[in-house]
């Protein structure tokens, strides 16, 4: 049996674009295309849902090419993605534990004017986010990725935290700021984010474009928009708008 490539787009919720895209690329090419050129799918090619779940793990797509190139037989690659898959499901559970004790740490301490405790303190905001995954989500740009990996290395014990500690500081005042109904092209949102770029950019030149990718891939990357998302709900898009606005405005 075969299905035309509307309804593999219509069952799978993948755009018929997307699918092109896949074929253009190697990665999901159909089983046979029409003399009018139509694009037709048999069984095999509905594995389809092997892409998706790679891609909703935070792969890029040639890395995804690379996966299922090398791999032979479906049914024990598809338990490697189910093993994937749980591994996230136990770190997100980890990321919203720690978010839910921030939260009722932020509340008290609003309650009673003090601080943050020393058991929940900032850092482990990022209990769940490594500093690999901050690497990961420059995989698209692998200068910035090895330098990246570069600093880390020589990074002490309390380098990271502190680096941590500001992340952490940085996500909340955006998140307030969301919260506050605060446009993400308004000064308060844009000044928060040139502290970034000029962070990033200490690294090596960051083109408009660039610094836009970076910006989508806070949506785009799985581990950082659970990240965003789960202090609080929207933040992932908010901050990718503002890089957006940051990026039109001062770097074109």
């Amino acid at each position: 049996m075969e299905w035309p490539i509307a309804e593999v787009a219509r069952m799978s919720g993948v755009t018929a674009r997307t699918l092109r895209h896949y074929d253009e690329t190697g990665l999901l090419p159909p089983a046979r295309v029409a003399g009018n050129g139509r694009r037709f799918y048999e069984e095999r090619q509905l594995l389809l849902q092997q892409i998706l779940v790679l891609r909703a793990l935070g792969l890029g797509l040639p890395e995804i090419g690379r996966i299922l190139a090398d791999q032979v037989d479906e049914v024990e690659a598809l338990r490697g993605h189910r093993r994937r898959l749980l591994a996230e499901r136990d770190r997100l559970d980890t990321l919203a534990g720690t978010v839910s004790r921030t939260i009722a740490d932020l509340e008290q301490s609003r309650k009673d004017g003090t601080g943050m405790t020393a058991v929940n303190r900032p850092e482990n905001l990022f209990e769940g986010v490594q500093p690999a995954q901050y690497e990961e989500s420059l995989r698209d740009f692998p200068e910035h990725a090895e330098e990246v990996a570069r600093r880390v290395a020589e990074m002490s014990p309390q380098d990271v935290e502190a680096g941590q500690r500001e992340r952490t500081a940085q996500m909340i005042r955006l998140a307030e700021l969301m919260t506050a109904g605060t446009p993400a092209d308004a000064g308060p949102v844009q000044a928060e984010v040139d502290v970034q770029y000029r962070a990033l950019a200490e690294l090596r030149p960051v083109s408009a474009e660039e610094y836009r990718a970076l910006g989508r891939s806070c949506v785009d990357n799985a581990a950082w928009r659970a990240a965003y998302e789960a202090i609080a709900p929207g933040l992932a898009a908010y901050q990718r708008d503002a890089v957006e606005a940051y990026a039109a405005s001062r770097l074109s």
